[in-house]
């Protein structure tokens, strides 16, 4: 079984307008609802790999009651969310139908309690006893310490299980003081834990800093990553257009998946650029194109970097 966290767990809503203009009113084409928060989006794309995956983290009010409906209709995914007394977040996303744009705004989610923490960090532990890698995913809610996903990733080391890290400002980088086995920063969070632009420096730095292994995302130029084994450029072979969202989860997905499988680093990245770019061709973060996955998987370019 794979373990996602999402602490800051949301219910995605997509609206499709025919083009987004500031100051004017909208007629939405199109709505959907799904499911969401980094690592929800993960443990969706996991399931529909065919892999086991348990979803932890917070749900509550009317919202985390719609998000736990959407999760048990999901084939091979367990709910494993912890209840909270206030309401999980919403994110908007406004697809532009003329550009492909996207235009997102994210909700604060519940402030959660000490005493609803401590009732999360003891589910936690008992599922790390069952679990084969574990994703912590995602920002933080109100009421979380700064720090959390330090102790979740000393945890999940105390346990033996691999731990891969995606967050992003202080606590990415106290998470990467406790040596998670992987981090998946974006180039932005990237330069933001390192203090360098410079993406091969940038990334064998994070290394120095903890991280036993580090993958990059770089948007449409892919994925670098700097591992014991060895550094590796990964590049779609072609440039798509459509909603980014969920991107950057499938990514990690893939790199998961890869794990768990034991596949060598230049097949991991593979599938998880591959994976990456069919995700924008979804209309929702949390699924991919399957034609688009299988048609570009053996086209990847993995170089040594």
């Amino acid at each position: 079984m794979i373990l996602t966290v999402t602490l800051n767990t949301a219910l995605d809503v997509t609206h499709h307008v025919r083009a987004l203009r500031p100051h004017t009113s909208h007629r939405v084409s199109e709505v959907r609802e799904r499911p969401g928060g980094k690592g929800v989006n993960v443990a969706r794309v996991l399931a529909a790999l065919g892999h086991e995956v348990t979803v932890t983290g917070f749900a509550g009010g009317a919202t985390g009651r719609v998000v736990q409906e959407r999760l048990a209709a999901v084939p091979g995914l367990v709910d494993a969310l912890v209840p909270v007394t206030g309401a999980t977040r919403r994110t908007i996303a406004v697809v532009d139908g003329r550009t492909g744009d996207t235009t997102r705004f994210d909700e604060p989610g519940p402030t959660v309690t000490p005493a609803e923490w401590s009732a999360f960090q003891e589910v936690y532990g008992d599922l790390l006893a069952g679990a084969s890698a574990v994703a912590l995913c995602g920002s933080l809610p109100p009421g979380v310490p700064v720090g959390a996903y330090a102790g979740l990733v000393r945890s999940a080391r105390a346990a033996g299980v691999p731990v891969l890290l995606d967050t992003s400002g202080e606590p990415l980088r106290r998470g990467v003081a406790a040596r998670p086995d992987l981090i998946k920063p974006n180039a932005d969070e990237l330069a933001e834990l390192t203090g360098s632009h410079e993406p091969l420096r940038a990334t064998r730095d994070a290394r120095r800093r903890g991280a036993h292994a580090v993958v990059a995302s770089f948007g449409a130029d892919g994925l670098l990553a700097a591992t014991p084994e060895g550094h590796w450029r990964a590049t779609p072979p072609v440039r798509v257009r459509g909603n980014p969202a969920g991107a950057g989860d499938s990514a990690v997905a893939g790199l998961l998946s890869g794990l768990v499988e034991h596949l060598p680093w230049p097949d991991r990245l593979a599938r998880a650029v591959t994976l990456s770019a069919a995700t924008v061709l979804a209309p929702t973060a949390g699924e991919f194109d399957r034609a688009t996955y299988e048609k570009l998987m053996t086209r990847v370019s993995v170089t040594a970097a």
